[in-house]
């Protein structure tokens, strides 16, 4: 008797259709809030990802070409009459506003004060344009296995009432609730992990990026 009951729950167990797109439609409310929120957060992950490396591949470019026709010119105040009016590199805008803010000051005598916080400004303006949405990338990162995990716990604690309601302890019973749960915790792990590595990489990318405008703004400064 108890070798039949076992073999149909195998045979059930074996029919359950255990497919990512069965687990979700067989999955409660919670569960299923849990798996978009985690879906929503990786794809969203993911495009600040691509976006954010093309734009240091871009912009690691255009300074590098900028500084080096700057230093190639004759003056600064020349090279700045010869920029275009709508540059979208960050270190070109640093020294088109540093410039326009020089040339419009009717005081001259206190610029060398003035210039080294007016480039400090500049460069935490762009700075803080490159690294927008890097607190979104360090949220899912940090939340989103413990979302998962909210997801998982709810899914073992229906499997568990569901037994109770069945009086069936068979893994015909509590696989499929079982299988949900798991799969909450896969996609807290699926979100969460390039969203740490990304958030490290592009950290790291901006500080040296930073320390390149700096150092432009010391040897821009030391011409003035």
């Amino acid at each position: 008797m108890e070798a039949d009951i076992t073999s149909q729950a195998v045979g059930l167990a074996s029919n359950t259709d255990f497919s990512i797109l069965q687990l979700f439609i067989r999955a409660d409310i919670i569960v299923k809030t849990v798996i978009l929120l985690l879906i929503a957060a990786s794809i969203y992950s993911w495009a600040i990802i691509i976006e954010k490396v093309r734009l240091f591949k871009k912009i690691n470019a255009s300074s590098d070409e900028f500084e080096e026709k700057f230093w190639k010119s004759k003056s600064a105040e020349t090279f700045y009459n010869n920029l275009p009016s709508n540059v979208i590199d960050p270190m070109a805008i640093i020294f088109k506003t540093s410039m326009q803010a020089m040339l419009k000051s009717r005081s001259k005598s206190n610029l060398s004060e003035r210039m080294p916080g007016l480039l400090e400004s500049n460069i935490e303006r762009q700075m803080a344009k490159i690294e927008k949405s890097y607190t979104f990338l360090a949220t899912v990162g940090s939340t989103a296995p413990f979302i998962g995990l909210f997801g998982t716990v709810w899914g073992i604690m229906n499997s568990f009432q569901s037994i109770a309601i069945s009086r069936n302890t068979s893994l015909a019973i509590v696989a499929p609730g079982i299988a949900e749960a798991l799969f909450a915790t896969a996609l807290g792990l699926l979100a969460a992990i390039p969203a740490v590595v990304a958030y490290n990489k592009f950290n790291s990318d901006s500080k040296k990026y930073s320390q390149k405008l700096e150092n432009f703004s010391k040897r821009f400064l030391s011409i003035i």
